[in-house]
């Protein structure tokens, strides 16, 4: 071999391996593990980055049922959650495999259960959980940071307030259990039907809501939560009054002089107008939930 020969065949080697190299940086970089966990009535997706000790978001979709947070649409918000040093756990609670087929009677002990599985993982932080629910998953968010004091951070997106009914044909039943027990829900009262017929969800969420009595029995005791809130309401709501709701909220969270940080965005625009504004959930999780709690400065 002549040694300009020798000197090309060197150097195609080394581009060779200079490519070899970067593309295993490449798939280093994006290849997150991803697992599927046994989580009885729940589907749970965890899915993982190189780091240890990662602190677990929890995903919850709505009303739209499945298991929102494990799809493509949301790949490249949950990605950034994984690139971020977080841990990513996607929940399908209704509509999904081995889960109910209707978002009714919900177990809150199975979802929160689930979270519990995934924090058996060595490289999940048990320590530091945090939930972001859009919709009826706000709901089912609060309501879990109202049980279960070890949960450290909510975030509600378009959020109730209380609790309402199951989705069934007759409105009898509530959304969500806790021990076997429905919680109770703000019924569809007559002023409300009318809407429905007419498919105007806000109008009959807003009918609803005049029963004062059924609100306070249903409410979400939010202040009985352990760590940070933060509420993204839409200010032209076409589904529910999430702003107004959400104002309901932190006036609660005021009165009860609640001691952890929470903050209220509302969100000019519609139902869906928040989910583009993840920047401001990142900003909050940072400065309220990723450091540590002795970090955060508690309300005076």
């Amino acid at each position: 071999m002549s040694t300009l020969s020798f000197k090309n065949s060197l150097t195609t080697m080394q581009h060779l391996r200079q490519f070899i190299a970067g593309l295993l940086l490449v798939l280093s970089y994006n290849s997150f593990a991803q697992l599927l966990l046994e989580t009885p009535r729940v589907e749970s997706k965890l899915y993982l980055g190189e780091g240890e000790k990662q602190p677990l978001i929890v995903g919850l979709g709505g009303s739209e049922g499945g298991n929102a947070w494990a799809s493509n649409y949301w790949k490249k918000t949950r990605d950034q959650f994984l690139e971020k040093g977080y841990a990513f756990l996607a929940i399908g609670y209704f509509g999904a495999k081995g889960t109910p087929d209707t978002l009714n009677k919900i177990a809150l002990e199975d979802v929160y259960n689930a979270i519990k599985t995934a924090t058996k993982n060595k490289k999940v932080n048990k320590k530091k959980i945090a939930i972001i629910g859009g919709s009826r998953g706000a709901d089912l968010a609060l309501l879990l940071g109202t049980y279960y004091k070890d949960i450290d951070c909510v975030i509600s997106i378009v959020g109730s307030n209380a609790v309402f009914p199951g989705h069934t044909t007759h409105f009898t039943s509530s959304c969500w259990t806790y021990n076997n027990i429905e919680l109770p829900f703000i019924p569809v009262n007559e002023e409300a039907v009318p809407f429905l017929k007419m498919r105007n969800l806000r109008g009959a969420f807003e009918a609803m809501l005049k029963d004062t009595v059924a609100v306070e029995q249903s409410r979400i005791k939010i202040e009985s939560i352990k760590g940070a809130v933060f509420f993204l309401s839409a200010t032209r709501d076409e589904v529910c009054p999430s702003t107004p709701m959400a104002e309901m909220m932190m006036a609660s969270l005021t009165k009860n002089k609640f001691k952890y940080p929470y903050e209220h965005l509302a969100i000019e625009g519609g139902h869906a107008a928040p989910l583009k504004y993840f920047d401001l959930i990142f900003k909050f999780l940072e400065t309220n939930f990723a450091k540590s709690k002795s970090d955060v400065k508690p309300k005076q």
